[in-house]
């Protein structure tokens, strides 16, 4: 009885080692295995687009200010007014300016009253040095009488002119007034929309050596303009009379269109950040889009519709050293060699795929999946939009599958630990 209970302890130790190991083997295999991820190519529409953010303005914004200090007396525009070029807008306190145009006109007088007195004085001044000459002529009268008339007669043409300098000085001061005084209305230089009025009636404004701006007028707000913050990385991609699309806030599910209409060449650097404007006009009939709102614009630079398309995950892919047999890889499609293979040694098709980007950036290298092996393949690409590229050149046909990934197995373990570095060419 006791052998056989001992019999039996020993057959279940036998088979839960068995079965131990055998899950252990198992392990083994199934970690040692490498399963591609794959994307069959297709054809398809590809569309490469440059993203900005940009502010709506009008084309034409003018500020309307005040020339002269005082007290806003009116006010004949408010906010979404309509107005035209010339029309009264506000109307600041004449009085002061009235009284200083009264007093510059009664100095005008004053000055050709004293310029009329000259002129008297002159010619009498005149009179007696022509009197004098006559009687020294005769020895009537000393020499030094003669040169007190002449001095005299000089000084009031002098004097004449002096009186008219003034009478010009009045003149100014009066034309300075009168400007003023037309300075206390405020007229729109243009026809359009007011956007702001900064004033209210009874408010002081203050000019200084920058006018004051009393309203915002914008020329015509069913023509519009974006300016963009493209970076300059993507500014290349744009040219004048591209088309742009973009969305706001306002209308998330409305779509408008416009043209760029310049590249501007200033840069604005923000935070080590250097993007350009792009401008873009736009047509704004139905007056939806407003001043200010915030413009999500796309630029589309490039499109293809029948492109021959692989995911971009396959052009960044490359398996681990190791992972891929060394039999027949470079004769299965006589481009480059495999690493471990042919006369190339391990470095060679690295070696290769670097030299064919250095020569040409265009040129990557993919892997697709044949009989079950990987093989790699020298392609060149086109335009591409982020996910997707198009292939331009290369043996490459749609349905074909492209590697994308390889996760799981112990070369893909190494190659995670640093083991097998992985090479980008």
């Amino acid at each position: 009885m006791l052998k056989n209970k001992v019999l039996w302890i020993v057959v279940a130790a036998v088979v839960i080692v068995a079965a131990f190991a055998y899950v252990r083997v198992r392990q083994s295999r199934a970690k040692s295995e490498v399963h591609f991820e794959t994307t069959p190519v297709d054809r398809g529409r590809i569309v490469s687009k440059v993203t900005a953010t940009g502010t709506l303005s009008a084309i034409v914004t003018v500020q309307v200010g005040s020339q002269v200090s005082g007290r806003i007396a009116a006010l004949n525009a408010d906010f979404n007014s309509t107005v035209t070029k010339g029309q009264l807008v506000a109307k600041i306190d004449p009085q002061l300016f009235e009284a200083q145009v009264a007093q510059a006109r009664a100095n005008l007088v004053a000055a050709q009253g004293n310029l009329d007195k000259a002129k008297a004085q002159a010619v009498d001044a005149e009179r007696q040095y022509k009197r004098n000459v006559t009687l020294a002529e005769r020895k009537l009268i000393a020499q030094a009488d003669l040169d007190t008339s002449q001095s005299n007669a000089d000084a009031a043409a002098a004097q004449v002119s002096a009186a008219a300098g003034a009478v010009e000085q009045a003149k100014a001061g009066l034309h300075s007034s009168e400007v003023n005084l037309k300075y206390t209305d405020i007229i729109s230089p243009t026809d359009g929309i007011v956007i702001s009025r900064n004033v209210d009636v009874g408010q002081t404004v203050v000019s200084s050596m920058t006018a004051s701006t009393l309203f915002l007028i914008a020329e015509d707000l069913r023509k519009m303009q974006v300016d963009t913050s493209v970076a300059e990385a993507d500014i290349g991609k744009l040219s004048p009379g591209m088309k742009a699309t973009f969305t706001v806030d306002a209308y998330p599910n409305e779509r408008f269109t416009g043209s760029v209409r310049q590249v501007r060449n200033a840069p604005q650097t923000v935070q080590n950040v250097v993007t350009y404007d792009a401008v873009i006009d736009v047509a704004n009939p139905e007056l939806k889009l407003k001043p200010g709102m915030t413009a999500n614009c796309t630029f589309v630079w490039a499109e293809r519709d029948n492109a021959l398309r692989v995911p971009n995950a396959a052009l960044r892919f490359h398996p681990p050293a190791g992972m891929v047999s060394s039999q027949g890889q470079g004769a299965s499609n006589g481009q480059v060699p495999r690493p471990g293979g042919g006369e190339a040694g391990q470095s060679g098709a690295p070696a290769a795929g670097a030299q064919a980007r250095a020569s040409d950036p265009d040129r990557r290298r993919i892997w697709v999946l044949r009989d079950g092996k990987p093989v790699p393949l020298m392609v060149r690409t086109g335009v591409s939009d982020g996910s997707l590229t198009e292939i331009v050149e290369g043996d490459v046909s749609e349905g074909d599958l492209v590697i994308t990934d390889a996760p799981g197995g112990a070369a893909a373990q190494s190659q995670q630990a640093g083991a097998f570095p992985r090479r980008m060419f």
